[in-house]
């Protein structure tokens, strides 16, 4: 098997989801694959907007739409750079994690999606499921699930 044209990978901001994307940048880099960095977000309520104006004034819309999911991104390509990967896209979409990973792997015909394991060894995760674990299930494409904690 060559090496992978097109990764994923799958990040929320979080300090053990940017593992995985450093690993995702590396892995691009070594490959010189084409990577894109995905971000779900869910709106945020009308209360949630109201009690950001009231605390942030005139930064409150840093919390309306996809602002925050784009400052992650932002962050997660920073660091897939400095990681090695050259070809770089971002994706925020709206919805659960999951989906969202699936669509973007559809969508840009992705051959790797990579995530983090977060979840995936806990007891809510091993009842409920995980990130990791469902998009194993579900994915089409070979996964990487990167040891992050």
């Amino acid at each position: 098997m060559g090496s992978y044209q097109k990764v994923v990978v799958g990040t929320d901001g979080s300090d053990t989801s940017f593992r995985a994307v450093d690993r995702a940048g590396a892995l691009a880099g070594d490959s010189g694959a084409e990577l894109v960095i995905v971000c779900a977000y869910e709106p945020a309520s009308r209360e949630e907007v109201d009690a950001a104006a009231d605390t942030l004034k005139d930064e409150a819309y840093q919390v309306v739409g996809s602002a925050p999911a784009e400052t992650t991104l932002r962050d997660a390509a920073a660091r897939a750079r400095s990681a090695g990967a050259t070809k770089i896209d971002t994706l925020a979409l709206e919805g659960n994690p999951v989906d969202v990973l699936g669509h973007a792997v559809s969508e840009r015909e992705a051959d790797l999606l990579v995530v983090g394991n977060v979840g995936l060894n806990t007891l809510s995760g091993r009842i409920l499921g995980s990130v990791p674990q469902s998009v194993a299930r579900r994915s089409g494409v070979d996964v990487l699930i990167v040891h992050t904690t």
